[in-house]
């Protein structure tokens, strides 16, 4: 386990890493809302996975305090986010990694902030996450075990109800706690717990990649901690709108991904075969007439 009580050499500065890729008119109002999410200065970075709308992007780059960094090639939201974090000098100790269309709330990022004193071996934390009609998220959830990440894989569009999709997303009072892993849509990172399991597995070109940062994060001695008292609101859906049986793809890929990784070695290939046949069947199913 990490060492995690060591002094760190990154300065108490606070920077957001915005991962866009045709962020159009929710960018604008991210950044309006974020100025009101803290009283500290903070620094904001566009990581863009080659959009082609200049104009939203460059009328954010006027802003005070925003640093437009075109990547030049899509490189996916842990990719992006892994380039925009690299931007920045050791003076920037905290790191919110998030997606253009969230709204904060006012002082949210204060509040998670205060929660990070508070929580010293924390790693990374995760606000409360609404949806635009006002229903709370399951943004803090246990990781997937096998039998767990099949079960609700299996259930959850026909019997959302079911055990295994309960346990898994972590569905109760809403409570300052430890969690699995943290939805990636918007979370603070201690810069120092980020940087020693090396940020995101760009591998994962979309979904999953929080899920196995929030493990590794968790292997290595940190902590995840969701603080609902934090809040943001995720419109939800806007770049994955533009190619959905890609999208949805990339997510049965990095849930294969996920599993085989830390399932390895000849016993685990008969299993591992039998899950890659059924996220293909499941695929064909949920693409069919799109």
């Amino acid at each position: 386990m990490a060492r995690v009580t060591e002094p760190t050499r990154y300065g108490d500065g606070v920077a957001v890493v915005v991962v866009t890729y045709f962020p159009g008119d929710d960018l604008a109002r991210f950044l309006d809302t974020l100025e009101k999410a803290s009283t500290r200065d903070v620094r904001v970075v566009l990581a863009d996975n080659d959009s082609t709308d200049d104009e939203a992007l460059d009328r954010a780059a006027e802003r005070e305090n925003v640093h437009l960094l075109r990547i030049g090639e899509n490189l996916g939201y842990g990719g992006g986010a892994n380039r925009g974090v690299a931007e920045l000098d050791d003076s920037y100790g905290w790191v919110v990694v998030a997606n253009p269309d969230l709204e904060w709330e006012p002082g949210s990022l204060d509040v998670l902030l205060d929660a990070a004193r508070r929580w010293p071996r924390g790693g990374a934390f995760g606000p409360l996450i609404r949806e635009p009609d006002g229903t709370v998220y399951p943004s803090a959830r246990l990781l997937p075990s096998l039998g767990r990440g099949i079960g609700h894989a299996v259930f959850a569009k026909v019997w959302p109800a079911n055990p295994w999709t309960r346990a898994y997303r972590q569905e109760r009072a809403p409570e300052e706690r430890v969690s699995g892993w943290l939805s990636g849509s918007c979370q603070l990172f201690r810069r120092e717990a980020f940087d020693s399991v090396r940020g995101f597995d760009s591998r994962y070109f979309m979904y999953f990649e929080d899920v196995d940062l929030g493990d590794r994060i968790g292997r290595a001695g940190w902590q995840n901690v969701y603080v609902p008292s934090a809040a943001v609101t995720h419109i939800g859906g806007k770049a994955t709108s533009r190619a959905p049986k890609k999208m949805l793809a990339a997510h049965h890929e990095s849930a294969y991904r996920y599993l085989a990784d830390r399932h390895r070695g000849p016993a685990w290939k008969p299993v591992l075969a039998a899950i890659k046949l059924g996220l293909a069947a499941r695929l064909k199913l949920e693409t069919r007439g799109r």
